[in-house]
């Protein structure tokens, strides 16, 4: 379990700054090699494969029950056997640690 993964989100109603470029970059590190920054680095997202739908729609229901304990809510787009996950703070339009605390939960449940 990394450091990130074992934080807890914090709520978020804006009033604070997003992470600039350096720091979101230095955030992003400390996750799977999958995760991008995007949007002018304003956003992460990351795609993941699976072996069949199963074990996709398993991994989604699993992030939504994440999303849900850390109320902290990513876009998930998932097919056959891929899912597409898209982070960011919708409060400060941008990057937050919280976003990363919840990809780091997310790469927690793919393992090594």
């Amino acid at each position: 379990m990394t450091e990130l993964s074992a934080k807890r989100c914090l709520p978020c109603e804006g009033g604070i700054k997003p992470l600039n470029a350096t720091e979101a970059g230095e955030m992003r590190a400390k996750l799977r090699d999958e995760w991008q920054l995007i949007n002018d680095n304003t956003a992460i997202e990351a795609t993941f494969k699976f072996k069949n739908y199963f074990r996709t729609l398993a991994f989604v229901n699993a992030l939504a029950y994440i999303a849900i304990q850390e109320d902290h809510h990513p876009d998930i787009s998932f097919t056959f056997n891929t899912c597409t996950i898209k982070y960011w703070t919708h409060a400060i339009n941008g990057l937050s640690e919280n976003d990363f605390i919840c990809a780091a939960k997310a790469d927690a449940l793919l393992g090594e």
